[in-house]
C-alpha cells in the first residue's frame, strides 16, 4: 500500500444509535492542518429517513465508500478511519473491500472483528429496531465514566434506534490484507494490556486483534464514550496516530 506524505482524511464513525453530531466536540480540537475531517451518520440512523429500519451492513460499508469517492480517496492518497464501538462491524467489511483505501484505522473503544461475527445474533426477526436502552441498563453494558448528567441526557434525546438488519447480519470476510492496515487502537474502558491478552487468548471479541501486523496501543482511560468525556486527548491522539508516516 503506497503512503501518503501529507495528512490524510480523517472520517470518523460513532458507534449504535449515534450520528455524526457525537463527534462535535471532537472536530472541535481536531488539527487537521492539510487534512479534512469529516464525521458520518451511517445509513440507518438518520433520524428523518423513514426507510432507516431497513437498512443493513452492506448499506453502510457502501455509505462509507461512497464518502471516499467524494473526497477522492484513492490507493496513492488513502483516508484514516476512526471506528468507535459498533462502527466495527461496516468498518470491518471496508477493510476486507477495499484495504487499499485506508492509511490507519483507528479503533476507539473497539476493534476489528473476525469473519462470521454477529453483534445481536438472538434479536428476534420481528423486531425492526433497537432502541437505545435505558440509562441503567447501558450502564451495564459499557462504562459511563466522565459523562455528565447533561451529556448523558443529550445522548438520550438525540439517540436513534439501532436498525434490526444491522444488529442480525453476520459480518463475513474474505481479504486477509485487511490485517495488513496499520491499526490504532485506543483503549478506553478496558486497559490495552488486558486486550492485548484477551486477544492473545483467543477471547472472541479481541481475538482478530492478535492478527493485525502494524500494531499501536494507547491508552486513554476513561468510559466507553471518550469523544464526550476526553474530546480533546482523543482528538490529539487521532491526529498524532493519522500524521504518522511509515
Amino acid at each position: 500500500m503506497t503512503t501518503t506524505t501529507s495528512s490524510p482524511d480523517i472520517i470518523l464513525i460513532a458507534g449504535h444509535w449515534l450520528g455524526a453530531w457525537a463527534w462535535d466536540e471532537v472536530l472541535e480540537h481536531l488539527e487537521t492542518d492539510h487534512s479534512r475531517a469529516v464525521a458520518v451518520t451511517l445509513p440507518g440512523l438518520d433520524g428523518d429517513d423513514p426507510q432507516r429500519a431497513t437498512k443493513t451492513l452492506d448499506d453502510q460499508a457502501a455509505a462509507i465508500l461512497d464518502i471516499f469517492a467524494g473526497l477522492g480517496t484513492s490507493e496513492d492518497q488513502p483516508a484514516t478511519i476512526v471506528a468507535h464501538s459498533g462502527a466495527n462491524a461496516p468498518v470491518s467489511l471496508v477493510l476486507d473491500r477495499h484495504p487499499e483505501l485506508v492509511h490507519l484505522v483507528v479503533w476507539v473503544d473497539s476493534g476489528p472483528l473476525a469473519t462470521g461475527s454477529v453483534f445481536a445474533p438472538d434479536l428476534p426477526e420481528g423486531l425492526e429496531e433497537l432502541p437505545l436502552p435505558s440509562l441503567e441498563v447501558l450502564a451495564q453494558q459499557a462504562s459511563l465514566e466522565g459523562l455528565s448528567t447533561e451529556v448523558l441526557e443529550r445522548f438520550r434525546s438525540r439517540a436513534v434506534p439501532e436498525p434490526g438488519p444491522v444488529l442480525r447480519q453476520p459480518v463475513e470476510l474474505r481479504n486477509d490484507a485487511r490485517r495488513k492496515v496499520r491499526t490504532t487502537l485506543v483503549c478506553c474502558s478496558i486497559p490495552g494490556a488486558q486486550v492485548l491478552e484477551l486477544a492473545h487468548t483467543g477471547h472472541a471479541m479481541f481475538a482478530e486483534v492478535a492478527n493485525i501486523e502494524h500494531l499501536d496501543v494507547i491508552d486513554l482511560p476513561t468510559g466507553h464514550w471518550p469523544m464526550w468525556s476526553r474530546p480533546r486527548d482523543l482528538a490529539k491522539v487521532i491526529q498524532s496516530a493519522a500524521s504518522r508516516v511509515d
